[in-house]
């Protein structure tokens, strides 16, 4: 697909299981550096309204074929409700360690059962046995992957869920 640009439509995204069953090595990983502390961490870059970056830490939290997150009213979630683009990379432990980054669009969930599982293993990842306050109010969003990339141990892995860009759009 050289010289072409990417065109990734919402519905060619994945859920985290389906990026998971594409690119199993590249999730596990991802995985296992999302949690390196033991509970999901990371900085989620959004778009603010002028177009410029915003950067925020979150809690990534993977359930099932889902990865999530918990977001209280904020111009973070005012980014993701307005245009929903989304960057998130692992919090590194030490300058120069491995890193995971995902990029894509998220969408917001409304089923309480799934809220519900979501906040349970929010809770049991930090070992609480009640939410924090104003924990209620917080929106569930569900990240889907359009783009992953590791770098470890000198490896720089890319993948992508690229849909050629139809030739209709591309002729003059």
């Amino acid at each position: 697909m050289t010289g072409r640009p990417r065109y990734v439509n919402v519905a060619d995204m994945l859920t985290w299981g389906r990026f998971r069953r594409s690119a199993p090595r590249l999730a596990a990983a991802g995985r296992e550096l999302l949690y390196r502390s033991g509970v999901g961490l990371a900085y989620l870059g959004t778009i603010r309204a002028d177009g410029g970056p915003r950067v925020h830490p979150v809690s990534p939290i993977l359930v099932e074929d889902g990865l999530y997150t918990l977001v209280m009213m904020s111009p973070k979630l005012g980014d993701l409700v307005r245009d929903g683009r989304y960057a998130l990379h692992s919090i590194p432990a030490d300058p120069g360690e491995d890193a995971f980054y995902l990029a894509g669009r998220v969408r917001f969930p409304a089923d309480p059962g799934l809220r519900r599982t979501v906040a349970a293993a929010f809770l049991a990842e930090r070992g609480l046995d009640a939410p924090p306050p104003g924990f209620h109010r917080q929106t569930l969003v569900e990240f889907l992957v359009d783009t992953g990339v590791l770098n470890r141990e000198d490896q720089y892995v890319t993948w992508a869920a690229v849909t050629p860009m139809p030739e209709s759009v591309m002729s003059p």
